[in-house]
């Protein structure tokens, strides 16, 4: 096992499992050890129906803990079900069967199970699996986008060959994959820097929020197979958007091309030219309440697009006409009204002044100036150290992961809209 996970107060972070009726039962016992290996304690929770699939004594020589299945089967804890909900720090429902989930989607709590996840108040992950019909069923469609809505982590299923012989969607997905969703979310509610936990004192600033990230490089085409482009990898945009769906907002993430696996419950908007992202912003932006422009869009694109490959024998590609592509920052902010507008400035020399410039033309709220020189912030890093820069002055931040950089930009821009 991995050194334990601990939360600010010094405890061993801790994760209920809870185990539906589902023949993909099996599989979390992996996931068990997946967390355990992480260095998180692990209870287990299973409905009457999961125990046909695997037994509790399984479970119980996994985690050396009790497990629970019945409602009153607990004579030392009569009232199981709020000790339960209260004591974990993240609950994952795994394998998710649509029962279950038309229970929660409902509120209904007739067994041990149902009525710990009602009761509870912490993160709860999803990773379903059922037959690919009950999967895209009108209401277990329905019934998701009511979890998604309240707040629930979807790992969403995957497809492939099922239990039943069928070949579709709802194959469980994979135990690696929903562990490290798990341990995510887990790592936004305990995670924190000296100065206290940036998640928890993030929790719910932007409730009821609509927020609109960009993220990601453009492409600019020269021909079908050439184009203009950047450095840009699109992690620092992701973690933002990240970051504001755990802070309650609902999400839309504008992408350039990018390999990173879109953050759950947040809905990506697909692009590759400065144009196209300009109209996909252009057009989100009308219901939103925070834009944040985390993108490294192309300032200049090919006046003509060739559309078939140039062939340099004949074609040369030593002088490409350029224009400007429309500036998307400074476009929105001019429209923003009461609306709270973020841009980035990516510099190598001369950050405050440069950055400083761009805050005035651009008439936004704020910019988050990045020195991409360094080799702790730079393009594809895991970490950044920016300066928060506004009318009222700049503000350098320490060094500190793209995650929790991610909720400090986000909760001053939250306190900058208020």
């Amino acid at each position: 096992m991995g050194a334990a996970l601990l939360r600010s107060d010094g405890r061993q972070a801790c994760a209920l499992v809870c185990v539906t009726g589902c023949i993909a039962a099996y599989k979390s016992c992996e996931i068990v050890r997946l967390l355990q290996k992480a260095g998180v304690r692990v209870k287990v929770l299973m409905s009457e129906h999961a125990t046909h699939f695997v037994g509790p004594t399984t479970f119980r020589a996994l985690t050396h803990e009790t497990v629970a299945v019945g409602l009153i089967d607990d004579p030392q804890d009569p009232i199981h079900h709020i000790s339960l909900a209260q004591e974990p720090d993240v609950v994952l429902v795994a394998p998710a069967t649509a029962n279950v989930m038309a229970k929660m989607a409902h509120g209904i709590a007739d067994d041990l199970l149902s009525t710990t996840l009602l009761a509870t108040n912490r993160p709860i992950v999803i990773a379903p699996a059922m037959n690919t019909g009950m999967w895209e069923a009108a209401a277990t469609q329905e019934n998701l986008s009511t979890l998604i809505a309240r707040g629930c982590e979807i790992v969403r299923p995957a497809c492939g060959r099922l239990a039943c012989g069928d070949v579709g969607s709802g194959k469980l997905a994979s135990v690696e994959d929903i562990a490290q969703r798990t341990l995510e979310a887990l790592g936004r509610t305990i995670a924190g820097d000296a100065s206290g936990n940036l998640a928890q004192e993030c929790a719910g600033l932007l409730q009821g929020k609509h927020v609109v990230v960009t993220a990601g490089g453009t492409q600019e085409a020269i021909d079908p197979v050439r184009y203009i482009g950047n450095r840009s990898s699109g992690k620092f945009g992701y973690a933002i958007a990240s970051a504001a769906h755990a802070m309650g907002a609902r999400v839309v993430l504008v992408s350039g091309p990018t390999n990173l696996p879109c953050p759950d419950s947040v809905h990506r908007i697909d692009v590759v030219s400065a144009d196209d992202m300009f109209q996909a912003v252009d057009a989100a932006f009308d219901g939103a309440d925070i834009l944040v422009c985390a993108a490294a869009v192309a300032d200049y694109t090919p006046v003509r697009k060739a559309d078939h490959k140039l062939k340099k024998a004949n074609e040369r590609l030593d002088c490409i006409e350029l224009v400007e592509t429309r500036d998307i920052l400074a476009s929105m902010s001019a429209r923003k009204g009461d609306r709270v507008v973020v841009g980035f400035a990516a510099e190598t020399d001369n950050l405050i002044e440069y950055a400083s410039s761009k805050l005035a033309s651009k008439g936004c709220d704020a910019i988050v100036a990045n020195d991409v020189s360094r080799s702790d912030s730079t393009f594809g890093s895991d970490t950044d150290k920016v300066t928060w820069i506004t009318a009222d002055g700049a503000e350098e931040l320490p060094c500190m992961p793209k995650n929790e950089a991610a909720f400090e930009i986000l909760r001053r821009a939250a306190l900058l809209y208020r």
